[in-house]
């Protein structure tokens, strides 16, 4: 019998994108120990994913879309040879579903769809735009209705998923517990500053924005740090701001600075699809997590266990108060998050659903 193979189409190059990086290609490793054989097709090369996010460069830009566009119609000519097409997000990034149609209708093969946003609706950054257009989100629904099985990050992008597919499982976005987030011992000299932390896209900074009063308010009690990890430097009026530069070979090191992790978020469709990453990482490090309860954070944080939900302003500044106040119970919360993520969401307790998208009933 011949080992099974995969083709991963992918929107991003490999070990860049956060969501690839922490929805299967953890797995890629344990798939090749089981025998299948793998290979892996971006849309956008390195070159391409770094310039895409950049100011201007037009020219280059259109460049590296061409390219992708050039790249995925010769891919046609090879799915004959995969046994299982897994696909992230969407094959392009703009027009219609062209490409998932062809697999599915024409070449007859099983499409395996992943995705960990509510990318059917219009992004919140992007509502009305040209480019929110031009993403043509109703090819989701489409891609759905032609895939063997649905990869869902939570059960809301699962109930979507299920009206049009018959075959959909909840794989959770996980973390590597054993290779990659370990935590530190914390320094717990009375001279060093406590630190609140943030880590997110430049997209996801405006959720940020609604706590700025809270942190405002805390620098008149605390001495403490407030530290943004993104791509891009945030504008806040906070005298605690500290602001590194996302980095990925850095990153389990600059998370591992902070000792109490934050993740507004606002109550709507919009992030009931988000899989709680932020979350996920702060307290895989034993880092107690402070959240809105909004989707899948009501799932991952059990209150005053592992973390808060955070519903109103007052609920931020009490529980932000009482961990900046209390390294004990700092302690306790976060080695009680970390018990969570082994046990719920970190890659080897999901391994067995993971491998499952691959057996053939």
């Amino acid at each position: 019998m011949h080992s099974k193979s995969i083709l991963f189409i992918t929107p991003y190059p490999p070990g860049e994108a956060p969501s690839q990086r922490f929805r299967f290609e953890q797995y890629l490793k344990l798939l090749k120990n089981k025998g299948f054989s793998i290979d892996f097709q971006p849309f956008l090369t390195e070159g391409g994913w770094f310039t895409l996010y950049k100011d201007g460069k037009f020219i280059l830009k259109l460049y590296h879309l061409t390219k992708g566009f050039v790249t995925r119609f010769l891919t046609l000519f090879k799915i004959y040879k995969y046994d299982f097409i897994f696909i992230h997000r969407e094959a392009s990034p703009a027009g219609p579903p062209v490409f998932e149609w062809f697999i599915s209708k024409i070449l007859n093969k099983k499409i395996i769809y992943d995705f960990d946003d509510a990318i059917w609706l219009e992004d919140p950054d992007e509502v009305g735009s040209i480019k929110s257009k031009i993403k043509w989100k109703g090819k989701v629904k489409r891609i759905c209705q032609w895939s063997w099985k649905v990869s869902a990050g939570n059960q809301f992008l699962a109930g979507f998923a299920a009206i049009y597919c018959k075959n959909v499982v909840v794989i959770p976005t996980t973390i590597d517990t054993i290779h990659q987030h370990t935590p530190s011992s914390k320094d717990s000299s009375t001279s060093k500053k406590l630190v609140i932390g943030w880590t997110g896209t430049h997209s996801t900074l405006q959720y940020l924005k609604p706590l700025v009063p809270v942190i405002q308010q805390l620098e008149k009690e605390y001495d403490f740090e407030f530290l943004v990890i993104s791509n891009k430097k945030p504008n806040f009026k906070l005298k605690s701001l500290r602001f590194t530069p996302w980095n990925k070979q850095s990153e389990i090191a600059d998370l591992q600075k902070i000792d109490i992790g934050i993740m507004p978020l606002t109550d709507d469709l919009w992030s009931q699809g988000k899989c709680g990453f932020k979350a996920l990482q702060y307290m895989a490090l034993e880092i107690p997590a402070l959240a809105s309860p909004v989707g899948v954070n009501n799932q991952i944080i059990d209150n005053a266990i592992n973390g808060y939900l955070c519903k109103t302003d007052i609920d931020w500044l009490k529980y932000l108060r009482e961990l900046l106040h209390d390294s004990v119970k700092r302690q306790r919360m976060g080695e009680q998050a970390r018990v969570k993520i082994e046990r719920n969401y970190s890659v080897s307790a999901v391994s067995s659903e993971f491998l499952s998208l691959f057996k053939v009933e």
